[in-house]
């Protein structure tokens, strides 16, 4: 056999000295072997460090593999990866396995990358949706009783099992927070495209708070940006505003980076911040950025145990599960608002005198 391929089916029926249906038979358990048959066979699997390939064999008897799809947008944002963390977790000791794939947020990846683990059939799959993706031609895998969860972003064109965080009411807290430190001048520095759905909810927050406390919504105050960079240009364009906010909420961790970025380039220590999603190093900052904290975690636990009880064979309707968040306090969100200038506070502090005020 040579050593550069990997040895078959073939090459252990063959170091035995019988037919790779008796090799089968031993691997899968499912036809009478003697004993001594076993063992040799055993042995020549492990002399020769064979593989069987489940996937084929899963095909070929018509079961599900022993594995779980999960289709992310981006493998480089610490957020999924917590998620997964939630997922194997909780799938460990059923003896599933985690895949994972990138989407890049583009619903044509998405579909592609759904189909491979369709063709490998999955046991689960849990997908983040892509903004513009159509969910529909999953219809028939959900009818056939594949275990379908959408997560972090419901999806369209398919009613099953979501699960989210409280996107729209996390925003709220987060701003009503600066608000009540005296911030009036609140801007907001969101993801792109502006149609994605965690974007849509948190701004929804941001303008629900913002109306809760009387003050009126000002457009030139929201930002968009779709990565670390563009988000620091739209913090740099925010604070050289005619009236630039005094506070800011970030729509995302990534978002906050730039946000953080930025104050620190222009050596900005007045301006308050709260984020939306918790950073690694966020209590080593000065000051310490305050956020409104998801679960990822909890998160891939609940889509993974969702998705375990539809496996069971739970048929209730499909339901959205809502994973709260916490606002947890650090010191970059409780700077207070600024004074405003009077006439008075000015004569006090210009040397100018009345005319240079």
């Amino acid at each position: 056999m040579a050593a550069s391929r990997r040895p078959t089916l073939a090459d252990v029926a063959r170091e035995v000295g019988v037919s790779a249906k008796t090799v089968s038979r031993v691997l899968n358990e499912d036809g009478p072997v003697s004993a001594q048959t076993r063992e040799q066979v055993l042995a020549a699997v492990a002399k020769l460090g064979f593989q069987p390939n489940l996937m084929a064999r899963n095909m070929r008897v018509g079961g599900p593999d022993t594995t779980i799809g999960l289709v992310i947008p981006d493998l480089a944002n610490p957020f999924f990866g917590a998620v997964a963390r939630g997922i194997e977790d909780t799938v460990r000791d059923r003896g599933l396995t985690l895949l994972m794939g990138s989407s890049a947020d583009d619903p044509d990846r998405e579909r592609a990358l759904t189909a491979k683990f369709l063709a490998r059939r999955v046991s689960i799959l849990i997908v983040v949706p892509s903004v513009g993706a159509d969910h529909s031609d999953l219809k028939s895998h959900r009818t056939a009783g594949l275990p379908i969860v959408f997560l972090d972003r419901p999806g369209v064109g398919l009613s099953t099992d979501s699960i989210v965080s409280s996107n729209r009411a996390g925003a709220q807290e987060g701003v009503a927070h600066l608000i009540a430190h005296g911030h009036r001048r609140v801007g907001f520095v969101g993801d792109l495209p502006v149609r994605l759905y965690t974007r849509r909810e948190r701004l929804a927050g941001y303008r629900t708070a913002l109306q809760e406390a009387g003050i009126p919504y000002d457009r030139s105050l929201v930002a968009d940006a779709h990565d670390q960079r563009g988000a620091q240009a739209a913090t740099s364009r925010l604070l050289e505003l005619a009236d630039p906010p005094t506070a800011l909420f970030a729509g995302n961790n990534i978002m906050a980076l730039g946000i953080v970025a930025e104050l620190a380039r222009s050596k900005r220590k007045d301006v308050a911040v709260v984020a939306f999603d918790d950073l690694s190093l966020a209590e080593a900052l000065e000051p310490a950025l305050t956020v409104v904290a998801q679960d990822p975690e909890e998160i891939g636990r609940s889509a993974a145990a969702t998705a375990l009880s539809r496996l069971d064979g739970d048929r209730s309707r499909a339901r959205t599960i809502t994973v709260p968040t916490r606002l947890v306090v650090r010191g970059s969100g409780e700077q207070p608002a600024p004074k405003p200038i009077t006439q008075a506070r000015c004569l006090a502090h210009t040397e100018g005198g009345p005319a240079a005020c």
